[in-house]
């Protein structure tokens, strides 16, 4: 699943319109819309705003090259 899935059916649970989660999370509506359609290139400290709203937590993974 991917994180535009994961993150509209998290706010739909949540009862919240794009409107609220974008005030809620300091960031725009057009923010949240683009992300929902797998649009824009968010920055990362946006989507972890969001996510924290949300209540989801994110997991870094860094890969090391040889």
């Amino acid at each position: 699943m991917e994180l535009k899935e994961i993150m509209k059916q998290r706010r739909e649970f949540l009862s919240l319109t794009q409107q609220d989660l974008a005030e809620m999370a300091e960031v725009g509506v057009a923010t949240i819309k683009d992300i929902e359609r797998g649009k824009g290139n968010p920055a990362l400290n946006t989507i972890m705003k969001i996510l924290e709203v949300l209540g989801i937590e994110i997991e870094y993974k860094i890969r090391q090259t040889i």
